[in-house]
């Protein structure tokens, strides 16, 4: 398919400085004060490309290069079921995940997809390196998925734990790589292990939240909603883990209001953590743009406990300018909490009034709505939408055979940093 590319430039948020992608630009050139760069498309009204296919009908806001197969895009109805069970009008649900029904194709029934066809997309076929992602799980599935279809070479890097999020429908090409940081470790343990293999000759790191492809392929979800709704929401539920997602529709929204045809609001962001690991939270609750200190043995057992692995980031991207603090601030967002117990009763009513089973994270940010519907946090008027970043898993894997990655390398959580390169080069 004839694609010429998205024209865009970058820009500092900290300074407004204006600058071009040199291929895959993650920080503001010359800048040291901590700060998130955003694209600028040349396209300053979108324009739903309903010809080109899945993710890529948004293309006029991705910062991609090339469209690749097998993409989907996150899906927004009107809810009913569910809607009518909390008493709203004006309940909006982006679903991300396997529901055929609703045209959500997504395979690996995350919407970490909107992620890895966007950054995927970035590169050029000229980089010959190995990409190199850290994941709690979604993230890993995602692109390994994404790598293994186009032939892309990629090295993941997950907490053994957290393998049992590593299935498939089929098996992967062997231009993808896992590495592990041994059982007891988390998230954190793998970014650290990452970082230092993208440090090696031959690789190159995906980049995370300071990666514009990832936030604005994650900002598709809004992009969704909004051109569905035809209006900005007033409300947006999405629990969190780094908040990249948040920050994403923070972004779209921004977009959308220089676009002008979708009203002059800004949706409050009404993220979530699960009860007990809550950094965001409590560095949101005590005013502090900085994260507050949270021992490493203390955190782990916290990660243990919580039953949405994937909101286990220690250390997310909310001091910077752009960031998650700055985010809140600028939409009188709030962080709200949920138990297992209560994003467990949230699943069921999503199944019971909606048909579907949602992700443990999407159940944590449904829990959230529950609770600020009982409060008076929301009214039945408001426009919300609900970001269920995640679901159809039970569906998608009841009628078909799964296959799941192992690891090619396990490193201790004490591992010597100056023995990776040479374990890494026994596998390539």
């Amino acid at each position: 398919m004839a694609f010429e590319g998205t024209r865009y430039f970058l820009q500092s948020v900290k300074t407004g400085r204006i600058f071009p992608d040199n291929g895959w630009t993650l920080d503001a050139p010359e800048e040291t004060d901590p700060t998130l760069i955003r694209a600028v498309y040349e396209n300053r009204q979108l324009t739903v490309q309903e010809d080109l296919p899945g993710l890529y009908k948004f293309a006029q806001w991705l910062p991609v290069s090339r469209i690749l197969e097998g993409s989907s895009a996150p899906v927004t109805f009107r809810s009913e079921g569910l809607s009518a069970a909390l008493g709203l009008d004006e309940l909006w649900i982006t679903f991300s995940g396997w529901w055929p029904e609703k045209g959500a194709v997504m395979p690996t029934c995350s919407f970490k997809e909107t992620e890895a066809y966007s950054v995927c997309g970035r590169m050029k076929p000229e980089m010959d390196k190995v990409l190199v992602v850290a994941s709690a799980g979604n993230t890993a599935r995602a692109f390994a998925k994404v790598c293994s279809d186009n032939r892309i070479p990629l090295l993941i890097c997950v907490p053994e734990d957290n393998l049992d999020a590593l299935w498939f429908d089929a098996p992967l090409n062997d231009c993808v790589k896992l590495v592990c940081t041994a059982g007891g470790s988390d998230y954190f343990d793998a970014i650290h292990l990452s970082n230092i293999i993208a440090g090696l000759d031959g690789f190159f790191a995906e980049g995370g939240a300071r990666n514009v492809a990832r936030r604005d392929g994650m900002g598709t979800t809004m992009l969704s909603a909004v051109s569905t709704i035809g209006r900005i929401p007033d409300y947006y539920f999405q629990a969190i883990g780094s908040g990249t997602g948040a920050i994403a529709a923070w972004e779209a929204n921004l977009r959308f209001l220089v676009d002008g045809r979708f009203g002059n609001n800004k949706t409050r962001l009404m993220v979530s953590q699960n009860s007990p690991f809550i950094p965001i939270h409590d560095a949101w609750r005590a005013g502090s743009r900085s994260m507050l200190p949270l021992d490493d043995h203390l955190a782990r057992k916290q990660v243990e406990e919580i039953n949405a692995k994937v909101l286990s980031n220690r250390k997310p991207p909310y001091p910077p300018a752009g960031g998650l603090f700055d985010a809140l601030t600028d939409t009188g967002g709030d962080v709200l909490l949920a138990t297992n117990r209560q994003a467990d009763e949230a699943a069921k009513l999503f199944l019971d009034t909606e048909g579907i089973d949602i992700h443990p994270a999407a159940a944590v940010a449904t829990a959230t709505l529950i609770g600020a519907v009982r409060n008076g946090s929301v009214n039945k008027g408001d426009v919300i939408m609900l970001n269920i970043t995640g679901g159809g898993e039970h569906l998608f894997k009841s009628d078909r055979p799964l296959f799941y990655l192992k690891p090619d390398l396990i490193f201790p959580i004490d591992f010597n940093p100056d023995e990776v390169a040479g374990k890494i080069g026994e596998i390539f």
